[in-house]
């Protein structure tokens, strides 16, 4: 698993995208904030296709389901890593989920 900052791809199940925001910024990689939790809860999800007369699209994020380190820790905030799971508000409700698309960056992992 690879650590997650904000030039991470986070995505719906439909492919619309996350916008990344760290809430610390003096931890990086390779000059880049690392997100910690809470970070990827209720951030906007931009360009989901997914819509119709009766289709929500997705347009936030939800509580994570997994995917925060059990031993890494920012300032007390647990660091997201690449398994990163939670769902979205769009539909169906309760199965649409935002995941790592790709972490981009390959220098730091962790087991857990």
């Amino acid at each position: 698993m690879r650590w997650i900052h904000s030039d991470s791809v986070i995505t719906c199940d439909h492919d619309g995208r996350v916008e990344n925001r760290p809430s610390r910024q003096w931890v990086t990689v390779t000059g880049v904030p690392v997100l910690v939790d809470d970070d990827p809860e209720g951030r906007t999800i931009t360009a989901c296709p997914n819509y119709g007369p009766t289709i929500k699209p997705c347009t936030t994020t939800l509580t994570v389901r997994v995917g925060y380190s059990d031993w890494l820790r920012i300032d007390g905030h647990r660091v997201v890593l690449s398994h990163l799971e939670g769902f979205t508000n769009g539909t169906p409700p309760g199965l649409v989920k935002h995941t790592v698309r790709d972490p981009r960056q390959q220098f730091l992992g962790a087991d857990r």
